[in-house]
């Protein structure tokens, strides 16, 4: 259980008091590493900024998400999980919320991953009536590639596994991320390649370099 130490990084649940630091970490390693936002030139950690904060905020609150820490280092963020307990009513919340942003391009995500979370349909699917989902998993740039990643999903598990959730999802746009996964005994139940979602005017929204071509969702029973 957690907290746990490793390699002096430290997992534990994430605070609201930790948010600041979050938010930041999001900044410098999430919005422009993951495959949606590479090599954008909009200013994503800024749009819809009030209502992530909450929408995050909220995840917190539920005492599912995760924050790495360095134990030297003053504490530094070196890696996170945004995750939260969903219902089969989040969905038609989600297309709402999505439906009413801005067309910039982080209204453009909400669009897409709520177009995919419908066409999963993973309450229906797995016949639950909730579950846990992850929703960001994210470490420190300079550590990618040294377990971390895994470490903090196999971490959510535990948790969700503790808390008796059925099931885990998570949809990754990241190649890695779904190759991660499904190294921990994830398995891939839905697909949607990136090419396939357009705007209004029919352009292509979204195209990340190879390998990263589709969002893929990632599901286990727990």
């Amino acid at each position: 259980m957690l907290p746990q130490t490793k390699n002096g990084i430290t997992i534990r649940i994430m605070t609201e008091m930790d948010y600041p630091k979050v938010k930041l970490f999001m900044k410098d390693n999430f919005y422009y590493d993951e495959p949606m936002g590479m090599g954008v030139d909009e200013p994503l950690h800024l749009q819809n900024e009030a209502d992530e904060d909450k929408n995050h905020l909220n995840m917190i609150s539920q005492k599912l998400c995760l924050v790495a820490t360095e134990d030297t280092n003053k504490g530094r963020v070196v890696g996170i999980v945004l995750a939260e307990r969903q219902i089969p009513e989040n969905m038609e919340d989600h297309r709402i919320y999505a439906e009413n942003s801005e067309q910039h391009l982080w209204g453009q995500n909400l669009r897409f991953l709520s177009k995919v979370e419908r066409d999963a349909d993973l309450f229906n699917r797995f016949g639950v009536s909730e579950l846990l989902y992850s929703y960001i998993t994210n470490v420190d740039a300079k550590l990618r590639g040294k377990g971390l990643g895994s470490r903090l999903a196999a971490a959510l598990m535990d948790v969700g596994r503790s808390r008796g959730l059925p099931l885990m999802a998570a949809y990754c746009t990241s190649f890695y991320s779904a190759r991660q996964k499904a190294a921990l005994g994830m398995e891939c139940v839905h697909s949607y390649p990136f090419v396939d979602f357009r705007d209004k005017e029919g352009h292509v929204v979204f195209n990340p370099p190879p390998p990263h071509t589709h969002v893929q969702v990632m599901v286990m029973r727990l």
